[in-house]
């Protein structure tokens, strides 16, 4: 754990915090000093990662050290303004940081892949990073705030997989979105940056047939898969001022996968 304390005066809003990557993230940002907002569909996931994030508790468990867990389905619009509202009446300011880690998979080859799995995964991978980021630059513009805008692509989004077409145009459409935003949103002292991860042991590729994890981990020159918390570094470095004149990279965390 870090003890610069990088973000001691950062409000972090972290979505998908329920698990994995973003978990870690929190626990991240946290160390860092940052308050977090810890975002998920699956709001006793969010409680949980509060929760470990550690320091004495409310009664009902949600708010510990000033952070807080928020429920959300990011692919509705709705949903996704009125997650900003909660968390700006929460702490009385919008998030100075905002790290998009939600997301899904519906995996089939293209010529089996039903409509209904491609529209799920654009709604919760990309166009739920839309709607956050909209609704959390239209807070931090209206307050005259800077911020740092992180959104998790993958580096399928830049090579493809095979049987996640979806997966792969989501993530590649997170890098096109994030790097329009920060031509954007410069002027108005918000970066955006997405950051992009190859093989990482989570919940979802644990679910992946050990003899393709076997295969995956051979084309790593790194030779092993990553872990979120190799993830969470980065994104601590693009949420704090050590990354402050960098604006819409694709930061890649693959082991070297692709190069």
């Amino acid at each position: 754990m870090a003890t610069q304390l990088r973000l001691r005066s950062a409000l972090a809003l972290v979505t998908g915090a329920g698990s994995g990557i973003g978990r870690a993230v929190c626990a991240r940002l946290a160390g860092e000093g940052a308050t977090v907002a810890a975002c998920d569909l699956d709001e006793a996931a969010a409680r949980k990662t509060v929760q470990l994030l550690g320091g004495p508790g409310s009664e009902e468990g949600v708010l510990r050290r000033n952070h807080a867990a928020f429920q959300v389905d990011v692919s509705e619009a709705r949903a996704a303004r009125s997650l900003l509202q909660q968390v700006q009446a929460c702490f009385s300011r919008p998030p100075s940081v905002v790290v998009s880690c939600a997301g899904i998979t519906q995996d089939e080859f293209l010529l089996q892949m039903s409509e209904d799995d491609w529209d799920r995964v654009i709604a919760v991978n990309l166009k739920g990073i839309f709607l956050v980021m909209q609704a959390a630059v239209q807070a931090l513009v209206s307050s005259g705030s800077h911020g740092s805008i992180i959104n998790i692509s993958s580096i399928v989004g830049k090579v493809g997989n095979v049987g996640q077409t979806n997966y792969a145009a989501s993530k590649a459409g997170v890098i096109g979105l994030t790097q329009t935003a920060a031509r954007e949103l410069g002027r108005h002292g918000i970066r955006c940056n997405s950051v992009l991860p190859g093989f990482i042991v989570t919940p979802m590729t644990q679910k992946m047939p050990q003899k393709v994890k076997d295969k995956v981990t051979g084309m790593i020159p790194m030779g092993h898969m990553g872990t979120p918390e190799d993830v969470a570094e980065v994104v601590a470095f693009l949420a704090s001022e050590d990354s402050g004149y960098i604006t819409g990279a694709s930061v890649e965390v693959t082991g070297g996968l692709f190069m």
